[in-house]
């Protein structure tokens, strides 16, 4: 599996145009979109470097990701999903950075499931656990609306609410200045979304079409495959 990592402006007109081609009986129907490319390959570990911040891509699983995010001012680093808390703290010290946050899009065991060994495993400050359902292991902030801001280091975090592949899922928005990037979760996938355990396809275009695909065009999206 290579790094999926690709802008605004790539990913969303193909949905758009999916979904204005499709007939509404099919799109209620929403069977087209359960679909998730098989896995062939894994990851290795890729560094993308953004102006303010950098993020590393942590392969994980047999085909999962997670993302260690840097502010490069403060050395404050952020994880998303750490599934493997091994390769989360081997990656802290390698980059000499201090785990400040653990940003949580979804309670599933693939993407939450590190959350409670990391936090054992932790020998500095507690760290912050953010996501938006009481199901998360470790939970320290609560999301439960949407769009809230918080401060990372320099950086600036958006808490977009996408619920329908879970009732608490999130996506993270995050803002350096003249750099910004998007961690999707489950919600978008390369050439598909998150099945809807626990939405409706309604959810799903919302989360889409109104609130991911009116992010700047210059976003970098981190996503799942």
């Amino acid at each position: 599996m290579l790094l999926q990592f690709f802008t605004i402006t790539d990913i969303f007109p193909m949905f758009i145009k999916i979904l204005s081609s499709l007939p509404s009986a099919i799109i209620k129907n929403s069977s087209f979109l359960l679909q998730r490319p098989l896995t062939t390959m894994h990851s290795n570990i890729i560094t993308k470097e953004f102006g303010k911040f950098k993020v590393q891509v942590l392969p994980a699983l047999s085909d999962n990701f997670m993302y260690l995010l840097i502010d490069n001012s403060t050395k404050e680093a952020a994880i998303v999903d750490p599934v493997a808390p091994d390769v989360v703290w081997d990656a802290v010290h390698k980059e000499n950075v201090k785990l400040t946050t653990v940003l949580t899009t979804h309670h599933h065991w693939d993407h939450a499931g590190g959350n409670k060994e990391l936090i054992n495993s932790n020998t500095n400050d507690q760290l912050t656990v953010i996501g938006g359902d009481d199901r998360i292991d470790g939970l320290t902030v609560m999301i439960d609306t949407h769009g809230v801001d918080f401060q990372f280091g320099s950086l600036n975090i958006k808490c977009l609410r996408t619920p329908c592949h879970t009732t608490g899922h999130i996506c993270y928005y995050v803002n350096g200045g003249q750099d910004d990037v998007v961690f999707t979760g489950d919600t978008l996938f390369l050439g598909g979304c998150g099945r809807f355990f626990e939405g409706t396809a309604t959810q799903m275009y919302e989360a889409l079409i109104k609130i991911l695909s009116q992010l700047p065009d210059s976003t970098a999206v981190f996503l799942w495959t």
